[in-house]
């Protein structure tokens, strides 16, 4: 795979044609409006996989005179993943978008030596000496997840999965990353996260809009989106100010700050840091949204998949029992022995990438495969089509966490070859710096789970596979759970048969 300036003074692959990207196949469009009246946003990654059925892993698209290549072959892909950030970059239309809503940007959106600066210090936020020092904070609130969920499995009440799993998630991000002690689980009022979801769906539906149309004719949900921003705004300026308040109240946290806040403000007060407020504004946010809905998302699914898997959730109780037992406080180390636990977190994000589709844009002409792509031509990476395919993984369509555990001959060969198909996290100088505490997000969740608890049923809206729904993230729709309180010391019995942040107001 190739992904590189093109050399004129020699042919870059001397046994093979090149093509232009006027050359590839794709999907016939109308005139003037491109391909734009065929997308369905909300299913445009199942749409653009079924065009690599049909046209190949490399085909164009047209949306409104904006050129599109999509680009489904893992390797290739991974190419151009690591040609970031010199050859490759976040959309033009992104950046756009994001500052016309008014929000901050953040080392997400950020391109070039922006980028660079800030990518440094998030990193530093995230790397597992770190998450390691807030762990304890972190079983506290995977503690009142498991208070939410015993009131409702005390009442019979039925479990509405993704905004109790991204208040977790939130509530995580929120003590790690900013040093605020946040309870969005011990409360259904008005609280941050509510306005945070309301903007990852409009800045998708926006990306692919054929018109502008909010600017002039501007919706309910529009409107409704606008008095989110102002809240979220007001709550990051009120993380911002709360971090400042204790850098000034105990000097000392300057040498050494304990939260990746703290480090940026201490950052942007140095002289030509090139860091201003804006940008620390815009990493609250950024670590929001991404630490919000990324691993939530992942939480879901994977107990979507347990649930229609009773084989293989049978044997992820068993672990978590006999690893954890009635351990009051699920250590790091307790946590590292969950090998069956974890390789079911692989396998869903194998088989469920919230992030099936990832969008950049070219920097200058590159070959990619076989394709001269001109510069500025914005690149639609398929994450998921090589991963679930037969010719690259046995049974490929199947939840077999197994497959992640092999350990020598053909099925090491075999886990390997999983490892390097599924990129869940990216790949290459951007990928996710916040990896490592959402795998121990994923199994503490699991953990205290699958410890108090015995899963009654995990139910969709029609009783079958959960549908995929994307809005920026892949989210199951309508994912509902049933608990009954595990007695502490009762082994795992058998499964029924079967086919803050803080609040808005006052920050408190």
């Amino acid at each position: 795979m190739d992904v590189r300036t093109p050399r004129r003074d020699r042919d870059p692959a001397p046994t093979r044609a090149l093509r232009g990207y006027a050359e590839l196949p794709g999907p016939r469009g109308v005139p003037v409006m491109g391909n734009a009246l065929q997308m369905d946003p909300p299913r445009m990654h199942l749409q653009v996989e079924q065009w690599c059925r049909e046209f190949g892993p490399l085909f164009r698209l047209t949306l409104m005179g904006r050129r599109l290549l999509v680009v489904a072959d893992h390797e290739m892909v991974a190419g151009i993943l690591r040609d970031r950030p010199d050859g490759f970059a976040r959309t033009n239309r992104l950046q756009q978008i994001w500052t016309e809503l008014g929000l901050a940007p953040g080392v997400f959106g950020a391109n070039g030596e922006v980028w660079k600066r800030q990518r440094r210090m998030v990193v530093a936020g995230f790397d597992p000496a770190h998450v390691k020092r807030y762990y304890p904070s972190m079983v506290a609130v995977a503690q009142r997840l498991s208070a939410r969920w015993h009131r409702a499995a005390t009442t019979g009440q039925a479990i509405d999965l993704q905004p109790d799993l991204m208040r977790y998630t939130v509530d995580t991000i929120a003590g790690l990353a900013f040093g605020a002690q946040v309870d969005t689980l011990g409360t259904d009022g008005d609280v941050i996260q509510q306005h945070l979801d309301k903007i990852f769906p409009v800045v998708y539906r926006r990306l692919f809009a054929a018109f502008p149309l909010w600017r002039w004719l501007p919706s309910a949900a529009d409107k409704q989106l606008a008095r989110a921003v102002v809240e979220v705004n007001r709550a990051v300026d009120g993380f911002v100010a709360q971090a400042r308040a204790r850098l000034q109240a105990e000097p000392a946290r300057r040498a050494e700050p304990p939260n990746l806040l703290e480090a940026m403000l201490v950052a942007a007060d140095e002289p030509a840091s090139g860091i201003d407020d804006q940008q620390v504004a815009g990493n609250v946010l950024t670590m929001l949204l991404a630490g919000e809905d990324t691993t939530a998302n992942s939480i879901a699914w994977m107990l979507h998949l347990l649930w229609r898997n009773p084989a293989t959730l049978a044997r992820a109780v068993a672990e978590v029992q006999r690893v954890v037992g009635d351990t009051a406080s699920p250590t790091m180390e307790q946590l590292a022995q969950l090998d069956h636990v974890e390789a079911c977190c692989h396998e869903t994000m194998r088989l469920k990438p919230v992030a099936p589709l990832t969008a950049l844009q070219t920097l200058r002409e590159v070959t990619i495969g076989d394709v001269v792509v001109p510069e500025g031509v914005v690149v639609l990476n398929v994450m998921r089509r090589d991963s679930v395919s037969d010719a690259h993984l046995a049974n490929a369509a199947a939840f077999e966490p197994e497959r992640w555990l092999a350990d020598g001959g053909t099925a090491a060969q075999a886990a390997a070859s999983a490892k390097r198909i599924s990129m869940p996290f990216g790949a290459g100088p951007r990928i996710c710096p916040g990896r490592y505490l959402a795998l121990l997000e994923m199994k503490l969740a699991m953990a205290t789970l699958l410890r108090d608890f015995e899963i009654s049923a995990v139910d969709t809206p029609d009783g079958g596979e959960a549908a995929e729904l994307l809005q920026f993230t892949m989210a199951p729709v309508g994912l509902s759970m049933r608990l009954r309180p595990r007695p502490r010391g009762s082994s795992a019995g058998p499964l029924p048969s079967r086919p803050a942040i803080p609040s808005v107001e006052g920050l408190t």
